[in-house]
């Protein structure tokens, strides 16, 4: 078997090649060919007149399926995710675009417990239903989280009126201030998703759907959470020389990467570390990294000043 999915493999690159260089392919990439330049508005354009057809996903998908026909080893070149609600794969990705595939079970939706909770993406995604399979789409609105959001302060969310989703519909949902969940589906959802990566919000948030109050909060920017990952493995490796590279994360744009950084500079080299801390508790641009800086200092100095003694 293993010889046989080797050779799938090897024999499968030709046809990855040219379907690559097809013409469903080749239009994708004319569309979003300057995405980059683009801002969120003009792409979710882009993306809804792109979706007002889904024709073009018929053509793209057709040499694929004529390969694993031919040969069922054969493996389609998609980033694919599966979860006890849906499987999905991405057919194309570019700089500020991705565009998925996902079908959604009505038989799991129904054995699941109702959701409690609703969550802000940060981003902007348009969204065809190929298939609503008379499911209904719930959704929420809350204010966007601003460079000076605060957690505490965070006003709720509320609902709107639900939609009931036909077949062939497109919907774009500003995920900075709103949230929607698939409900009372009565056959598998079938959906086509634009998710534009320009402008989105730093931040994910999860509210309640009970009475509308945030939950949770979780870093919605890929540079900012692989700068994160970075900053902690050269702490876990010892790195006290990268003080340069915790210094510079701790003036980052992004508030949530700002003190990440600082407590892992912190964890691994508090005397170094501790200027820094000291200028963030005097003057961070955002109120929570003075007063967490601020509760740091009290703690952090003491313990820095019996060292130095001893």
């Amino acid at each position: 078997m293993r010889a046989a999915l080797v050779a799938a493999r090897e024999a499968g690159r030709g046809t990855i090649r040219k379907w690559r260089h097809g013409d469903a392919h080749r239009m994708l990439e004319t569309v979003f060919a300057d995405c980059a330049a683009e801002d969120a508005e003009a792409l979710t354009h882009r993306a809804t007149r792109l979706f007002g057809d889904g024709g073009w996903a018929g053509a793209l998908l057709q040499p694929l399926i004529d390969a694993i026909a031919a040969d069922p080893l054969f493996e389609p070149p998609f980033k694919a995710n599966r979860d006890g609600l849906r499987i999905g794969a991405v057919l194309f990705d570019c700089p500020a675009v991705a565009i998925s595939a996902c079908v959604t079970s009505a038989a799991a939706m129904r054995r699941r417990p109702p959701p409690t909770a609703c969550t802000f993406s940060g981003r902007i995604a348009v969204t065809r239903f190929v298939r609503a399979g008379g499911a209904t789409l719930r959704r929420w609105r809350t204010a966007p989280a601003g460079p000076d959001f605060r957690a505490a302060e965070a006003p709720p969310c509320e609902e709107r009126e639900s939609l009931r989703l036909a077949d062939g519909e497109v919907h774009a949902i500003d995920g900075r201030c709103e949230a929607q969940l698939l409900a009372d589906a009565g056959n598998d959802v079938v959906t086509l998703v634009a998710t534009i990566r320009a402008g989105a919000a730093p931040l994910m948030r999860e509210h309640a759907i009970g009475d509308g109050k945030l939950l949770r909060v979780a870093s919605g920017d890929d540079q900012a959470s692989r700068a994160e990952m970075l900053l902690a493995f050269l702490r876990l490796a010892g790195r006290a020389d990268a003080g340069p590279q915790f210094d510079a994360a701790t003036r980052d744009p992004a508030f949530h990467l700002r003190w990440a950084a600082m407590r892992e500079w912190l964890a691994l080299d508090a005397h170094a570390a501790l200027p820094r801390l000291e200028a963030m508790a005097a003057g961070d641009p955002h109120i929570e990294i003075r007063e967490a800086a601020e509760r740091t200092l009290a703690a952090v100095r003491p313990r820095l000043s019996t060292a130095c003694r001893a």
